[in-house]
């Protein structure tokens, strides 16, 4: 399944993976607002944006630019619904890297969560959901995710999902090399 062709639907035992809606305004403001998140959001190579939206109209402005870059083919979000409470807490962000480092044609894998949800046991379990489909979907031989230093839960999910810390470093569309990088191959 090529996911510019259609958007899978994963569900756990806590989370339903989807993709996102403009519905999610309200759910992803909570996410996107949230500055105690803010740090483990990876906005490596995204041109400036740091991912805070602090009122509903910027995320509503996300929203439509997620929704133009999926229509293009550079990267897909999925929402992140707590099946329990209902709601939206968080995106998964999945896209192909053509680039001339370490990582060229490895997917890349971003997880954004509202900062109550940044804990072993929940990344762990929406990290092993989407892992498994990522190079169906992408057409890709590994994954990559950042996990800086200080994330230590994440860390500790990521590991159980059997990523790695890489000793290569990210190069940016504009030379710039981003460290904090963990495989899975």
């Amino acid at each position: 399944m090529n996911i510019y062709e259609e958007v899978p639907v994963l569900e756990s035992g806590r989370f339903l993976l989807r993709q996102v809606e403009d519905k999610d305004c309200g759910d992803l403001l909570r996410v996107y607002s949230d500055k105690n998140a803010l740090p483990f959001f990876n906005s490596d190579n995204c041109d400036g944006d740091n991912f805070y939206y602090a009122t509903r109209e910027r995320m509503a402005e996300a929203l439509g630019f997620w929704r133009l870059s999926y229509e293009n083919g550079w990267f897909v979000r999925l929402a992140i619904v707590d099946k329990r409470a209902s709601c939206v807490v968080g995106t998964i962000e999945l896209c192909l890297r053509a680039s001339e480092d370490a990582f060229d044609h490895m997917g890349i894998l971003r997880i954004d969560v509202r900062s109550d949800y940044e804990r072993e046991d929940l990344l762990y379990e929406a990290a092993a959901l989407i892992t498994p489909h990522i190079p169906g979907l992408l057409g890709c031989q590994g994954i990559l995710t950042k996990v800086p230093i200080y994330a230590v839960e994440r860390m500790k999910a990521m590991e159980k999902v059997g990523f790695s810390k890489s000793e290569h470093l990210l190069i940016g569309k504009s030379g710039y090399a981003y460290d904090g990088y963990w495989v899975m191959q």
